[in-house]
This record gives structure tokens, C-alpha cells and sequence, in this order.
């Protein structure tokens, strides 16, 4: 019986040990993914690139809802936004009509270093390519749908 009791003691700290390991290792990437959004902010507002209004959109990507936040969209379907001040954005919302009404409020996202993985349509792309293109189109950066 004892050595069940051990056996199953040591797979726990094993699996213990695994998780913790797997939250430095998010921890270290999101760190990276803010360093780099943060100075896609300072070299978007250097060069002059005009911050918009961003726009949440429901899961079919009509309507669109204000969201109070200004800032650049990452990719062309407007789903992925970053502020002014460097924050990350999944702009989507629940459809509701509040939202229409009044808008809605997101949270800012903990940045991924890789954009779109494990979504269903397997497009994915990674956060510093995404940033640079961004920056190298400038103001010509239309978005589908707005």
C-alpha cells in the first residue's frame, strides 16, 4: 500500500512540477509579446501612423460595436487590435442589443507570441512578422468589413 501511496505522491509533484515549468515558460512569452507590442506602439506613433477607432465585432463580424479604444488593427478581419498605450485586443463581442446601443467593454489580452494558433480556420501567424507588416503598409491597412 505504501508504495502506491508513494508512487502516486511522486507522479502528483512530476505533474506539479510540469505545470509549474509550463507557467514560466507562458509567463516568459507573454513578457516577450508585450516588449514587442510596445515598441510596435512607439514605432507606429513615430512614423506618424494614424490610430483609428477600434471596433468589436460579433462572431459573424456583423454588426460592429464601439469600444472606446483607439489604436491599430493587427490583421485585416479586425479581430485583433492594439492601443494606443500598448495594450492587446480581441475585438469581438457577444451579439446584443446593449452593445449596439451603448457599445461594449473589453479587457485587454495577454499578447500570444504566435497570432491565430489553434483557431479553426489553421491560419496563424507570428506576432513579430504580424507587427511588421503592420508597420511596413502604414496607413494603407484596410480592414474587411469596416
Amino acid at each position: 500500500m505504501a508504495d502506491g501511496q508513494e508512487w502516486a505522491e511522486r507522479r502528483r509533484e512530476a505533474a506539479q512540477e510540469h505545470a509549474d515549468r509550463l507557467a514560466r515558460r507562458r509567463a516568459a512569452e507573454t513578457a516577450r509579446a508585450r516588449e514587442m507590442i510596445q515598441d510596435f506602439t512607439r514605432e507606429a506613433q513615430a512614423r506618424g501612423i494614424t490610430a483609428a477607432d477600434l471596433l468589436a465585432r460579433a462572431g459573424d463580424g456583423k454588426p460592429t460595436y464601439r469600444t472606446g479604444l483607439t489604436g491599430w488593427y493587427l490583421n485585416r478581419d479586425g479581430s485583433v487590435g492594439v492601443t494606443t498605450d500598448g495594450d492587446y485586443y480581441h475585438l469581438a463581442a457577444p451579439r446584443s442589443l446593449k452593445a449596439r446601443l451603448f457599445g461594449v467593454r473589453l479587457q485587454p489580452a495577454e499578447p500570444p507570441l504566435q497570432v491565430g494558433a489553434g483557431g479553426r480556420d489553421g491560419e496563424s501567424v507570428a506576432l513579430d512578422v504580424l507587427l511588421s507588416m503592420r508597420l511596413d503598409a502604414g496607413h494603407d491597412w484596410p480592414v474587411q468589413g469596416l
